[in-house]
């Protein structure tokens, strides 16, 4: 999932050599399998370095319970103190990986704690994607004609081999891939914004 969560259920693509992304493994995925854990990474992750306060505020919940699961997943590697961020006494925390990597293999795992985890994690994983997608339709009138024009919501129904669906996977990865490194810079002369792109690949039983 991005700042996937970050990454790619499910597909094993490869990490580009000018991101840090988590490999999940068994312990790693217990670590991280908690719906306010996951929030607090992402905000890290896309917006920088902050305060439990600052993210209580945001999460809309309290600083203890925000404190409280930072720590949690600085213990997991997931996060760590930001001492060059302010002067006060608050600890500021940030984000150690840029995405995470979530494998297949974890869903079909032996211990069945690891298999629960695994389910938490991709149910939050697609509630997410819904959220993002309904805030979007419900603002896209703040937005540019011309940022309203850029945004796409598609679907589409294949008939594949299962190498098919991966390989399909694999290059739709390469190309988002070549957009990220060809990106202009923030606080360069053109206009950019965080655009948001889910993938979701699956296999249906027939109608």
């Amino acid at each position: 999932m991005d700042e996937n969560l970050p990454g790619a259920p499910g597909t094993n693509a490869p990490a580009t050599t000018e991101r840090k992304i988590r490999q999940l493994d068994a312990r790693s995925l217990r670590g991280l399998a908690h719906p306010l854990r996951m929030e607090l990474l992402t905000a890290l992750r896309r917006g920088g370095p902050a305060t439990a306060s600052q993210l209580a505020s945001r999460l809309g919940e309290s600083s203890g319970s925000t404190s409280y699961h930072l720590r949690q997943l600085a213990e997991y590697g997931f996060v760590e103190d930001a001492p060059e961020q302010g002067k006060g006494r608050e600890r500021w925390w940030r984000s150690t990986h840029e995405g995470t990597d979530f494998g297949h293999e974890l869903m079909g795992h032996q211990d069945p704690e690891v298999r629960g985890a695994a389910d938490v994690f991709l149910h939050w994983d697609a509630h997410n994607h819904n959220r993002e997608l309904t805030t979007w339709i419900a603002t896209r009138a703040d937005w540019s004609e011309e940022w309203v024009s850029a945004s796409d919501m598609s679907d589409f129904t294949l008939r594949l081999t299962p190498e098919q669906g991966g390989e399909l996977s694999r290059r739709v990865h390469e190309l988002i891939e070549s957009y990220r490194r060809s990106a202009p810079p923030v606080d360069g002369d053109a206009e950019t914004a965080q655009m948001r792109i889910h993938l979701h690949a699956f296999p249906q039983p027939e109608s």
